[in-house]
C-alpha cells in the first residue's frame, strides 16, 4: 500500500505543478499585460529583468509545491501504518 500511497503522492505533485504553472501564467499575464517570458529559443523580446524575475518567481512556487506534496505523502503514510489492516 505504501507504493500506492507514493504513486498518488507523485500524481498529485504532477497535477498540482501543473495547475501552479498555469495559475502563475494567468497571475503573470494580468499583473504585467505581457505573456510570460517563456520563449525557449531566447527570444530578446523580453527583458532580462522580467526574465529573472519569472524564474524566481516559477522556481520558488514550485518548491513550495514540491514541499506540500512531499509532506501531505508523508502523513498519509504515517496514517496507513497507524491504522490496522483490514482483511
Amino acid at each position: 500500500m505504501n507504493l500506492i500511497l507514493k504513486l498518488l503522492g507523485t500524481g498529485a505533485s504532477i497535477l498540482s505543478g501543473i495547475v501552479a504553472a498555469k495559475v502563475l501564467d494567468f497571475a503573470w499575464t494580468k499583473s504585467t499585460g505581457k505573456e510570460p517570458p517563456k520563449d525557449a529559443e531566447g527570444s530578446l523580446e523580453n527583458s532580462l529583468r522580467s526574465a529573472v524575475a519569472f524564474a524566481v518567481v516559477s522556481g520558488a512556487v514550485s518548491q513550495v509545491i514540491r514541499v506540500l506534496t512531499n509532506r501531505g505523502t508523508q502523513r498519509a503514510i504515517q496514517r496507513y501504518q497507524k491504522t490496522p489492516e483490514i482483511v
